[in-house]
This record gives structure tokens, sequence and C-alpha cells, in this order.
């Protein structure tokens, strides 16, 4: 039960904060979340818990907040605006491994304590990395086309719920089967890389629906460059 309260309580926070961040900075500061989103989703996601008896990794309600970013520009930007973010999370998330893997290879003095602990939390990254990549690069562009697609079939302003959820139940599964295939296979048992799949890919999804309140009160705020 704690694991539970604590990731509402964590969403919440999650949610408050892009809120924050949007008010405060705009259209850029959107680029600038989904650019952290992206990295601290990648540490997050080395970390398992549990809860409802299932195995399941952390990352979920930070990398749910992409595609609300994705579809916020979407909606009131253009996918235009929409591509140029996932591209933005690209460049971060390469830029990220590539100077954490130079960090790793300098020797540490004798005096050292974080050495061991740098080598565990980014020692996998690679591996997440392309995981990530190739699961971002696909469901992200899947993600934009298809909220596209529903902006056109679905435009009217109280049809944003249909627009938000109708995109991310497709590209999420895409996004939880190509990352985890990458990421785990191997890594674990396969009864937990089950677990982890299908409570990644639930997570997001519940997190993702559950932000669709969000997505409405941002649409409506008043942000600097307007």
């Amino acid at each position: 039960m704690f694991n539970l309260a604590l990731g509402v309580g964590f969403a919440l926070v999650n949610f408050g904060l892009f809120l924050l961040c949007y008010r405060l900075f705009g259209r850029m500061g959107l680029y600038a979340w989904l650019g952290m989103a992206t990295v601290l989703a990648n540490i997050q996601v080395v970390k398992t818990i549990e809860m409802f008896g299932l195995v399941m990794t952390l990352g979920n309600t930070i990398y749910a907040s992409i595609y609300l970013t994705s579809d916020l520009l979407n909606e009131k930007y253009g996918e235009k605006a929409a591509k140029k973010a996932v591209w933005f999370g690209f460049f971060t998330l390469i830029a990220t491994t590539i100077i954490m893997q130079l960090v790793l290879l300098f020797e540490p003095a004798e005096t050292d304590i974080a050495q061991e602990s740098l080598e565990k939390l980014f020692g996998l990254m690679p591996r997440l990395a392309l995981g990530s990549l190739c699961a971002y690069f696909i469901s992200q562009f899947v993600d934009v086309k298809i909220y596209t697609w529903l902006k056109k079939k679905c435009p009217r302003p109280n049809q944003l719920w249909i627009r938000n959820n109708g995109s991310t139940l497709f590209s999420q599964l895409l996004d939880s089967v190509t990352f985890c295939s990458i990421a785990f296979l191997g890594e674990y048992p396969m009864g937990v890389w089950w677990e982890i799949l299908l409570t990644t890919y639930l997570l997001k999804f519940v997190v993702s629906a559950a932000s669709t309140p969000v997505l409405y009160i941002a649409r409506s705020m008043k942000v600097p460059e307007e």
C-alpha cells in the first residue's frame, strides 16, 4: 500500500511540476521538460518495485509525461512543433549517454565514493538508451501521426480526451514492447520480463489517461509568449 500511495503522490508532483514549467516558460518550457523527462525516465527505469504483487519499473510516470508534452504541443502549436520536440528528446538522450559513458572511463581517485554507484546506475545505459531510442522513435512519431489524424476526425475542444487517449493507447503499446524487448530481454527471467512488460504498458496508459485533466488545464493556460 505504501508504494501505491507514494505512486499517486509521485504522479501528482510530476503533473504539478509539468504545469508549473509550462506556465512559467511557455513552449520552451515544454521542450525543456521533454528533454529532462527523457533523461530521468532512463535513470529511474533501472529501479524495480512491487505493486499489486507485480514487479514493475519506475520511470513510467515521468515517461508518460513525454506523451503529454508532445500531445500538448500538437494541440496548441501543431504537428511540426510536436515533431521538433521528439527530435529534441533524441538529442538529449544521445548526448547524455555519450557524456556519462566518458565519465565512467575516468580512473577514480583512491578516495572516490561515486564510481561504483555511477557504474551501477549508468552501466546499463547504452542498452537502455538503445531500447529507449528505438521505442521513442517508433512510438513518438506514431503518437504524433495518430494525434494529428484524430485532430482532424475529432476536432472539437471537448474531444481532446479522445485525441489524447486514442493516440497513446496504441503508441504506448509499441513503446513498451520495443523498449522491454531491447532493454530487459535476457536480463530478467521470462516470467519477470512479462510482468515488467504488462505492468509497464498498463501503468503508462493509466497514468496517461489520468493526465487528461492536466492536458485540459494546460491547454487553457496563458503562458509568457501568449
